[in-house]
């Protein structure tokens, strides 16, 4: 037993000598493992450890993980896999007896231009003979191969050329072109330059520190060409102005540019230089510090089509031998996209506004197509994409009417051109029979309710029907027939008009609404919504859409942006019978002839449509500015379809002001 006891406690150890001799030591295949598993989890240091003395000696610690680092990081390495085969015990014992191994394995890893992957053969060699710890030889190999003998890694991005946007006769209304960069020769200054600074700098809208700091870089020499602005050619005046100074000169460098300029800006937008919160708010790779992204407008709606993929390559160059290609991937330009927009009829109708703020939309009545987005006053799209002054954004912002709103896309009141709409409602619920007349006395009406009276502008000699109501625009009997329709029918009448609904455009526009909380709660509001006060609230292209089901049996189209969209598209379908429609046209053609919009009759063609005017109150018994409207239409061709807008027409001749435009408009756009 005492025997049996001995060689237990000889054995345990013996045991425990040999483990606490052998634990530092490994086999050639698990050190090149711990090492991999370190590289695929980026623990340089950890890499490091696994080095040889020799090694060590050529690279400190620091010095090594930082390159890795760097490297990484510039490249953005992720999914870093390395895999190698186990060594067979006859290759295992040959090792040994020579003190060294080598031992092929494969790398792949994803970067920023793509996946990269290589195979290299790792030098293992025996340290200690004794306690056979082995170690690897490292070179700048194990980085990339094409790194072994020295080398530098460059990147090389080939941008995406970004997309156009074309109207529906692939006329551009925003495209890659030469632009004029500005520069300045500091050696060409005069001795005293405050004054041509000052020139250069009101001619480019740029401050004069701007100019200065540029200037004042480290590597800018007397002879060196300094960057300041860019200029589109449509500057042409600021162009001769500028080339006029000794010290600029001018180079042609691609740009963004906006044939329409201000007639487009708020539809079309701009592009500038990406943000880090635009970065950072995108997919990982998608943008780097150097690239443009759209900031408004369709450039910003499209981004996503229009600004294409750069290419990007990841090369190793080392002199006198042949670039080694890491990782390549290839450009992928920018898709253009077409729109219905009529480039012509968007810049007449931006124009016909002169001075005056307002809105207005035109579309092709029997497709749904828009064909013009204006909104009044605008900006020139190019200070924003090549860069706006402080000064002059602050003008832009501080200007009372507003021109960086866009209006086409925000609702207003619609005053009277709301009254068709009400007529449809009613004609569809069987709540109005137009040829029944009502007998309404006086200018006045308050239906018994208390601090309250509706008004109408001119009396009716005898009983009112639809279309004398609306060839004289008569507010009483409209809030009269709304309330016979009730509240619950007129709202159901008005969501079947699309009110409270999302538009359905590839544009995003703010949706037309009821009023504040999206109902009507009392008859008041009731009476006030049907001639398009109280808080009803819709965009001009809604409005404009209100009008197709007169001219499409009783169908409301769907408006289209894209030439890509279905066209003729029902948005909400039986709004009124064929009859009913083709009645409320009738009455449409007679507003112009006997009514309140006959200051839109040409002799060039017949002319349909309502004016309205919407006033601005805080209540009854204040003074407020009105807005104006007028949605007109040629009444044999009906191809083309305006509801514009104006705002504060009260000095101006109300609606009628609106109306002599768009007629106009209409004579000019269908002659050319």
């Amino acid at each position: 037993m005492k025997k049996s006891l001995a060689l237990i406690f000889y054995v345990t150890l013996l045991l425990f000598f040999i483990t606490a001799c052998s634990k530092d030591q490994t086999s050639p295949d698990e050190e090149l493992d711990t090492y991999m598993t370190h590289w695929s989890e980026e623990s340089f240091d950890k890499m490091y450890d696994s080095l040889s003395d020799d090694v060590k000696s050529e690279h400190t610690k620091e010095d090594f993980s930082e390159r890795y680092e760097k490297i990484y990081t510039d490249m953005e390495i992720e999914d870093i896999e390395v895999t190698f085969e186990n060594l067979t015990k006859e290759e295992i014992t040959n090792a040994y007896e020579e003190g060294q191994v080598s031992i092929p394995f494969s790398a792949s890893m994803t970067s920023l231009a793509g996946p990269i992957s290589f195979d290299y053969e790792a030098q293992l060699s025996l340290a200690n003979e004794d306690e056979e710890i082995w170690h690897i030889e490292w070179d700048p190999g194990f980085i990339f191969p094409a790194l072994k003998n020295g080398g530098k890694i460059s990147f090389q991005v080939d941008a995406a050329e970004r997309g156009s946007i074309l109207d529906r006769d692939q006329i551009p209304l925003a495209m890659n072109d030469i632009v004029f960069e500005i520069g300045i020769i500091p050696g060409n200054l005069p001795d005293n330059p405050d004054n041509e600074l000052q020139t250069i700098a009101n001619l480019l809208d740029v401050s004069v520190a701007s100019i200065e700091n540029e200037l004042a870089l480290d590597w800018v020499g007397p002879d060196s060409y300094v960057p300041i602005s860019k200029v589109p050619k449509s500057k042409e005046d600021i162009l001769v102005e500028l080339v006029e100074i000794d010290s600029v000169q001018q180079r042609e460098v691609e740009g963004r540019v906006y044939p329409l300029g201000e007639a487009a800006a708020h539809l079309i937008g701009y592009i500038g230089d990406v943000s880090a919160e635009d970065i950072e708010n995108a997919e990982p790779g998608t943008y780097t510090s150097q690239d443009v992204i759209g900031k408004r407008g369709l450039e910003l709606v499209y981004e996503d089509t229009l600004r294409g993929e750069s290419g990007m390559k990841i090369v190793v160059t080392n002199e006198g031998e042949e670039d080694v290609v890491l990782a390549e991937t290839p450009k992928k330009d920018g898709e253009d996209i077409e729109i219905t927009i009529n480039s012509f009829v968007q810049q007449e109708m931006y124009e016909s506004y002169g001075k005056e703020a307002g809105t207005a939309s035109a579309i092709d009545p029997k497709t749904g197509e828009t064909l013009a987005l204006v909104s009044s006053p605008s900006f020139d799209p190019h200070d924003f994409a090549y860069g706006i002054s402080q000064d002059k954004r602050e003008k832009l912002e501080n200007d009372k009417q507003q021109p960086l709103l866009n209006r086409f896309s925000a609702t207003f009141a619609p005053g009277s051109v709301m009254k068709p709409i009400s007529a449809a409602i009613g004609l569809k619920d069987g709540s109005l029979d137009p040829n029944e007349g009502i007998e309404i006395n006086g200018l006045t009406w308050d239906n018994g309710w208390e601090d309250y009276q509706i008004k109408r502008v001119s009396e009716s000699n005898k009983p009112v029907d639809l279309p004398d109501a609306l060839k004289r625009s008569d507010n009483i009997y409209f809030a009269m027939k709304a309330i016979d329709a009730g509240i619950d029918s007129y709202s159901k009448g008005l969501h079947n008009f699309g009110f409270e609904e999302d538009f359905p455009f590839a544009y995003p526009f703010t949706k037309s609404s009821i009023s504040a909380d999206g109902k009507i709660d009392n008859e008041v509001l009731l009476a006030n919504t049907s001639y398009g006060q109280g808080e009803v609230e819709i965009s001009s292209l809604h409005l404009a859409l209100s009008y197709t089901p007169f001219l499409n049996d009783g169908n409301m189209l769907k408006p289209t942006l894209l030439t890509s969209e279905e066209t003729g598209e029902v948005w909400n379908e039986d709004l009124l019978s064929k009859e009913d429609a083709e009645l409320v046209q009738d009455i449409l053609h007679q507003v112009v002839e006997e009514g309140t919009a006959a200051k839109a009759q040409r002799d060039a063609f017949d002319i349909s449509g309502k004016t309205g005017t919407a006033e601005l109150k805080v209540s009854s018994d204040a003074e407020g500015h009105d807005n104006g409207w007028f949605v007109g239409y040629p009444t044999d061709d009906q191809d083309i379809l305006i509801a514009m807008m104006i705002e504060e027409v009260e000095d101006l001749g109300a609606s009628g002001f609106v109306a002599e435009k768009v007629a106009d408009l209409l004579v000019k756009i269908k002659k050319d």
